[in-house]
Parts: structure tokens; sequence; C-alpha cells
């Protein structure tokens, strides 16, 4: 059995529930998120996937 999951959605779900979570800190929430789907964009980080 492969269990296939990448980085990028971990990293929304996570940015949702924070944001659901603490509602005052959606900015810094947000800003952090796009830089790390940025980064996550520019350099490839295929060989993070989890198999």
């Amino acid at each position: 059995m492969n269990i296939h999951l990448s980085l990028t959605p971990l990293i929304s779900l996570l940015a949702g529930i924070l944001v659901l979570v603490m509602p005052k800190l959606l900015n810094f929430i947000v800003a952090i998120y796009l830089i790390a789907i940025g980064l996550i964009g520019l350099f490839g980080m295929s060989s993070l996937r989890l198999h």
C-alpha cells in the first residue's frame, strides 16, 4: 500500500485550520503560506514527498 502525500496540500490544510482557530492572525498566516508555496514552487521540493 502506497500513501502519497505532497507538501502543498498539507501546508494549505494547516493554514486553514490556523485561520479558523486564530482569525486575528490571518495576515500573518497568509503571508507565511504564500512564502512557503513560493519557495516550494521555486526550488521544486518534490523530494519531500512521502511515499
